[in-house]
């Protein structure tokens, strides 16, 4: 019974659309002015080896201290929106105006991404500082997902918008659309990890260009929830699950 629930929630047309939204959502987040420039120093800090020359062995460490820290804000942004899809649904479950209401927050998000409405716009972190090392990394990634939250809040914004459902499985859906966000953000520190120094020159052009990152990123926002507004998200959800279904589970 559970593995047919999870089938349909799989399936599930608003899944299926939102998924590469949510990787494509971290992955700009991870661009994005707040975090790329600290890249650096976070992989450092979390493997505990500073500037020191890097040989296979620390390489390794370098690459697990990346994925310890990547679990951490992981399962806070997983645990944030769990609680958003909770409260959304069991209040606002019966409101047909709530999709477009969010559509409308996502384009405000996406205006606040490019630079605008500045008064939205803020650096406020966690002053936390866990050990330095493995030890320490899942701490520091929960202490990056809490403390950086605000400062990427407009693509998380997005991400807890596509949670939304009025039914009771959006809980499940906005766990599994939370991790993918997370895949997306967290991803790229796990890869440079294991090449650091052509890491670090490939995020040399993103860190020239980050104008460029913020304008795409805001205008994906944008697009986003003008199609949300619009009633067109809903209307491609049915139509992606309805095929899905039809090419790929009738047949089997």
């Amino acid at each position: 019974m559970q593995d047919n629930r999870f089938a349909e929630i799989a399936l599930d047309g608003s899944l299926l659309a939102a998924a590469p939204v949510a990787f494509l959502a971290g992955l700009i987040s991870f661009l994005s002015p707040c975090v790329l420039p600290l890249v650096p120093g976070y992989l450092g800090y979390v493997s505990g080896l500073g500037g020191a020359a890097l040989d296979g062995a620390r390489r390794g460490r370098v690459a697990l201290g990346a994925a310890l820290f990547v679990l951490g804000f992981t399962v806070v942004f997983m645990v944030m929106n769990i609680l958003f899809a909770q409260v959304a649904f069991r209040i606002l479950r019966d409101l047909s105006w709530v999709m477009q209401l969010l559509g409308v927050l996502v384009i405000l998000m996406g205006v606040v991404f490019m630079g605008g409405l500045r008064w939205f716009q803020t650096e406020r972190k966690v002053h936390v500082k866990p050990a330095a090392g493995l030890t320490g990394a899942p701490l520091l990634g929960m202490t990056f997902g809490l403390g950086w939250a605000p400062c990427i809040g407009p693509t998380l914004a997005a991400v807890f918008a596509l949670s939304y459902t009025q039914d009771s499985s959006s809980v499940a859906r906005a766990a599994l659309l939370a991790f993918v966000y997370c895949l997306g953000l967290g991803l790229p520190f796990v890869l440079i990890s294991f090449g650091v120094e052509r890491g670090m020159r490939a995020l040399g052009f993103f860190r020239r260009h980050r104008r460029g990152v913020m304008v795409f990123g805001g205008a994906v926002l944008i697009l986003l929830g003008a199609v949300m507004v619009t009633g067109l998200w809903t209307q491609w959800m049915v139509q992606l699950q309805t095929w899905f279904q039809n090419e790929w589970v009738m047949p089997l």
